[in-house]
């Protein structure tokens, strides 16, 4: 009778294997939320997906993911990075071209606007049209659901600055919002006036 042999890993062989599966459970189980803090900066699919493959790379191949404190915070740091790295390495022309068509991709449906409403599709105009420095933090906030601490380290600012540029986001969305309601109404107003 033959006996089969098994191959037994060595110890190195086995520590690649654990060195794969942890990195594997962490791929699995953030890949969604690193998408989505790459979409919030980017605004393409394509370039999101992009930046967060390069991130789970360099990762990869490094080690210091082995040692994180905040696995959230610290990959979401990391994909914002790659994010920001694919955003500045962008063409000029071609980040024009890519633009106009992120700006077609970005528009609902007609029956998607008609279900959420005007005030919606102005709010998102109103946040798109936000400073960057505003921007980043409110998406990373509203969007993502990060706490200040959390943004804080994803974009290299001290919680209390992420405190700030989300007081001062909010509050701007509310000035420039109601300045057109009330423009709005002014209009609305001065046209039923003439009939």
């Amino acid at each position: 009778m033959l006996r089969q042999k098994t191959a037994v890993p060595n110890e190195s062989g086995k520590q690649e294997l654990i060195r794969e599966v942890a990195f594997a459970r962490i791929v699995e189980e953030h890949a969604r939320f690193l998408y989505r803090v790459a979409h919030s900066l980017l605004r393409h699919p394509q370039d999101a997906e992009d930046a967060v493959q390069d991130a789970l790379l360099k990762l990869y191949r490094g080690e210091a993911w082995r040692a994180m404190q905040d696995e959230r915070a610290f990959l979401a740091r990391v994909v914002w990075r790659a994010a920001l790295d694919r955003r500045a390495a962008r063409p000029e022309t071609a980040d024009d071209e890519a633009a106009e068509l992120r700006i077609a991709d970005a528009r609902p449906s007609p029956e998607f606007s008609a279900a959420i409403g005007d005030e919606q599709m102005l709010l998102q105009e109103l946040i798109e049209a936000l400073p960057e420095e505003l921007k980043q933090p409110l998406l990373l906030s509203a969007m993502e659901e990060m706490s200040s601490r959390e943004i804080g380290e994803v974009m290299g600012l001290p919680e209390g600055t992420v405190r700030t540029r989300l007081m001062r986001a909010r509050s701007e969305l509310r000035m420039r919002f109601e300045a057109l309601n009330a423009a709005g109404r002014e209009v609305a107003a001065g046209e039923r006036s003439r009939r």
